[in-house]
């Protein structure tokens, strides 16, 4: 079975929206970790406007003269991904790139659906990229297997992405590493809700 990975830079009060405000760089080592991960994708699932964010900057990093050598190992990657581009009604063309399918889903039961069937076929891990709104629709889903959350230490103004979801979700760590530039790498993995009674006061939550 094939994993969805969401995999998200975000603010320490989960801003994730307009990163041009608050994000201040990728460091080297940074960089090589999130290109670990690119490693074990080969298939990225996109909404229609951020993917037109990535092809106005990811062909054009596959230049010698551009970046560092991990960047644009990056470009490489993005460049053979099997990129899916979901639509409600595919109404506006995509600008062309290698390897692109727009994917018309006009309701969530049929994106739901298109999602499943797509992890039991062969493969490597599914990277759940942007937007925001997309991404939460497949969190509410329960097909997201694996969450990495590069965060930065920066407080931005603006709509935490977690406060859009409609109910509590539970995770469980499973590494935690820190990078030279003060952001740190959390990798976690959904914990399925089990029924139990709510605290009562501060002192149920410390037994």
């Amino acid at each position: 079975m094939r994993k969805i990975v969401f995999q998200m830079m975000t603010t320490l009060n989960g801003r994730l929206d307009d990163p041009i405000v608050w994000l201040k760089g990728v460091g080297d080592d940074q960089y090589r970790a999130i290109d670990r991960l690119y490693a074990t994708y080969d298939t990225v699932l996109v909404g229609r406007t951020t993917y037109e964010e990535m092809v106005a900057y990811w062909p054009g990093a596959l230049s010698e003269d551009v970046g560092t050598e991990t960047n644009r190992t990056m470009a490489r990657r993005m460049h053979d991904y099997r990129k899916l581009v979901f639509s409600r009604t595919g109404k506006h063309a995509l600008t062309e790139w290698n390897n692109v399918e727009q994917v018309v889903a006009a309701s969530d039961d049929e994106l739901a659906a298109y999602l499943a069937n797509l992890k039991t076929g062969p493969g490597g891990d599914i990277h759940l990229s942007g937007g925001a709104s997309f991404a939460q629709s497949v969190i509410n889903f329960d097909l997201v297997d694996e969450f990495h959350f590069f965060v930065y230490p920066i407080v931005s103004p603006g709509t935490s992405w977690f406060s859009l979801l409609p109910d509590t979700r539970d995770f469980q760590l499973v590494s935690a590493n820190a990078y030279e530039n003060g952001v740190v790498g959390l990798h976690y993995v959904p914990v399925k809700h089990t029924e139990r009674a709510p605290p009562q006061s501060f002192s149920d939550l410390l037994t």
